[in-house]
């Protein structure tokens, strides 16, 4: 799609100004198709309202969602907003590994929920946000770019303005944002060196079980890296994975797929493997492994490109402290 996007971000705190041009490829388009894919930070349903209501026009008039556009087009959104969020700031502290005065890297914590849903209503990042960056309330997911699960450590990017929040999704989209993972994976050493180190196999939602995700020849593609595997104990190893797209669960179902799934993983873990792990170790270590209570999964590369800049960001988050003091256990010397 080639358009002139004339963003401005927000001209005031509560005002969402953006303009673009059709482009002779997208002429004959449906206007609410072609606003879709520009406006990707808001729903459908929302796109649909800004034209029905006249926030959207095409050249100073409004039109129906089923308008086709035509070359030379100036499509113009004017939107009064309300706070994005209706959720409370909450003084929650925030590890900052990055910042400037459009974007910040935070290093996650294991248990942090990253946006409020059910059963996680506040205590959420997203309240953590709210209380130190009091502005974005006008953002979507209060500036939330991507997400990491519950109990994953590590990097997360979240943007301080509109601008900058869209030009983040769009390169998570083209795939240009760079993103490694280390993982402790359940293997046996003897079956590393047949193990794929590119996984592409697409996932979706789970024939029968609906909170999970699976392969699966109707799921969306889905492509994962495994750049080394480095074992730590017979039937222990540790994963530096790089991600090429971003599915919901992708590594834990990847690697639970080849056989090798995430240890301490209460969704796609493998009790069998981890009891075969704990056969060749000692009470203590034994101990260490079977309190290790989430998915050893830690986001701990994230590179970019700076929206505003042009510079290239490449940011690090050390081995969460969980994971590392397991390795240390399980390698200690006698």
């Amino acid at each position: 799609m080639q358009a002139q996007n004339a963003a401005q971000g927000l001209a005031a705190p509560s005002v969402l100004q953006q303009s673009m041009t059709i482009s002779d490829t997208q002429a004959g388009e449906r206007i609410d198709k072609v606003a879709s894919h520009w406006l990707a930070d808001f729903s459908r349903e929302q796109v649909k309202d800004w034209l029905n209501d006249g926030a959207l026009t095409i050249n100073g008039m409004t039109q129906k969602p089923k308008y086709r556009v035509k070359a030379g087009d100036v499509v113009a959104l004017y939107a009064a907003l309300q706070a994005a969020q209706a959720d409370l700031p909450e003084n929650i502290p925030l590890d900052i590994v990055f910042e400037d005065a459009y974007l910040l890297v935070i290093n996650k914590p294991a248990g942090l929920v990253v946006h409020p849903g059910a059963g996680n209503w506040t205590g959420t990042l997203v309240n953590a946000l709210l209380y130190h960056y009091p502005d974005s309330r006008v953002l979507p997911r209060a500036g939330l770019v991507h997400r990491i699960d519950k109990d994953t450590t590590g990097l997360l990017i979240i943007a301080k303005d509109h601008k900058t929040q869209l030009a983040l999704i769009a390169q998570l989209k083209d795939k240009t944002v760079y993103r490694r993972y280390q993982a402790l994976a359940l293997a046996d050493t003897d079956t590393l060196a047949s193990l794929p180190r590119t996984i592409d196999a697409p996932i979706g939602r789970h024939a029968s079980q609906r909170t999970k995700m699976a392969v699966t020849s109707s799921g969306k593609p889905a492509v994962t890296h495994v750049d080394q595997l480095t074992p730590i104990t017979d039937g222990l190893v540790l994963a530096d994975l790089r991600l090429e797209t971003g599915r919901t669960h992708q590594i834990r179902v990847h690697l639970a797929h080849i056989g090798c799934p995430l240890l301490g993983d209460p969704v796609y873990g493998s009790t069998r493997q981890t009891a075969k792990l704990c056969k060749n170790l000692d009470t203590a270590q034994q101990t260490q492994v079977n309190h290790f209570a989430r998915q050893a999964l830690h986001a701990y590369e994230l590179g970019f490109v700076h929206p505003i800049t042009g510079q290239a960001v490449r940011v690090q988050a050390a081995l969460a402290a969980d994971m590392q003091a397991l390795i240390d256990v399980l390698t200690k010397k006698d």
